[in-house]
């Protein structure tokens, strides 16, 4: 009694394979309130010791009297410093005005112009 293959799907084994499902899934959510149920208090592993206050005293008194490193900032002198500043009594240099700027700008952008003509870059 062999069945071959057919048409259409194979109700049969699809019938059994959603009860085998049902099964599994009943046993499952049994298992799960027997051990909801049946939950004890874990014991909880034991805590780390704890490290005395004597020994970490010790170490923060030694950490005190290690040497620290240098550094090595340097820092302007005085003498630098105030010739860096500007005096009262001196005026601060002119700024060009925008419009030679400008017309500076031109000349040179002209300048490129005619370098690029010539191929010189």
């Amino acid at each position: 009694n062999m069945k071959l293959g057919g048409l259409g799907p194979d109700y049969e084994t699809i019938k059994e394979k959603v009860k085998k499902l049902k099964l599994q899934k009943e046993y499952s959510r049994q298992i799960n309130e027997y051990n909801m149920k049946n939950i004890t208090v874990v014991q909880r592993l034991p805590a780390k010791p704890q490290v005395s206050s004597v020994s970490r005293q010790k170490a923060l008194e030694y950490a005190k009297k290690i040497p620290r490193p240098k550094t090595f900032i340097t820092r302007p002198s005085e003498q630098e410093v105030q010739e860096a500043l500007p005096q009262a009594g001196t005026s601060l240099p002119q700024i060009p005005n925008l419009e030679s700027l400008w017309n500076r700008h031109e000349r040179e952008k002209e300048l490129v112009a005619a370098f690029k003509s010539l191929h010189i870059f």
